[in-house]
């Protein structure tokens, strides 16, 4: 049952993955080039060609990441469901499909998100990658525990408080500590780097340029880009995560279903 289960979460996190693929191809990768036009512009010097070329890069290189990110998260779905199928109540097939995507979706992307808010891949310091990439694993990990912390506290309570009241106190408590977390957590404007070169900000996107009259010789980066670019990133997870859901629901239905039924 199990390993039909990741089969199914495979087959929607490929399909997810491709969706959002083409919803990132549209609207998000204009963003991402607006970006390294930003960079080269305020580098001011001819960098090294890339291996691969910017169409080779928004197309195959993109598709082909989007596409094998939503099957690993799809069998990560699949695994998530296995375990609360039967254990948080009586909850149709697609109904619990749809819930397990909304916890991913919040746990490995939306919160973290909103402590690290994604950037184009030209903005930001090359000496603060393994920082960053080191605080959004963080968070990512506290997000997942907690949020299933969160599920295993509102079962514990719901029998002294209701479904509904239980949910609410295991939702108020999941906030309040990854609140906590988020406080503790540095912003990526004071990383060392970034404390360097700009002084302390909240983020480490590119300040304007001055030179030695405080005139400005290259604008900070285009805020409205930026927006885009998160309002894009934050519309391709949730395509992926939907359509995972979508996707996997109708599937693990038909095969959780007793073989009457299917007839019927």
């Amino acid at each position: 049952m199990e390993r039909q289960l990741i089969l199914r979460g495979l087959l929607a996190g490929g399909a997810g993955g491709l969706v959002a693929f083409g919803f990132a191809r549209i609207f998000a990768e204009p963003q991402i080039q607006a970006a390294i036009d930003y960079e080269n512009g305020r580098e001011a010097t001819h960098s090294e060609p890339d291996l691969f070329s910017r169409t080779v890069q928004a197309n195959v290189g993109m598709g082909v990441g989007m596409v094998l990110f939503g099957i690993a998260m799809g069998a990560l779905f699949a695994v998530a469901y296995a375990i609360c199928l039967g254990r948080v109540g009586r909850l149709r097939p697609r109904t619990l499909a749809m819930l397990v995507a909304v916890g991913g979706f919040l746990g490995f992307y939306f919160v973290p998100f909103l402590k690290y808010p994604a950037n184009p891949p030209a903005i930001g310091h090359e000496e603060t990658i393994q920082a960053r990439a080191n605080l959004y694993l963080v968070m990512v990990v506290c997000s997942l525990l907690f949020l299933l912390g969160a599920v295993a506290l509102g079962k514990r309570l719901a029998p002294h408080f209701g479904n509904w009241n239980a949910t609410l106190l295991a939702l108020a408590a999941y906030v309040v500590v990854i609140g906590i977390v988020m406080a503790l957590l540095p912003s990526l404007g004071h990383l060392a780097a970034n404390v360097q070169e700009y002084g302390r900000h909240a983020t480490e996107t590119p300040l304007p340029l001055t030179d030695s009259h405080g005139t400005i010789v290259s604008p900070g980066f285009d805020a409205d880009r930026l927006y885009a670019f998160r309002l894009y990133s934050v519309g391709a997870q949730v395509l992926l995560w939907g359509v995972i859901g979508l996707v996997f629901g109708p599937l693990a239905d038909r095969l959780l279903r007793s073989p009457a039924q299917v007839a019927v």
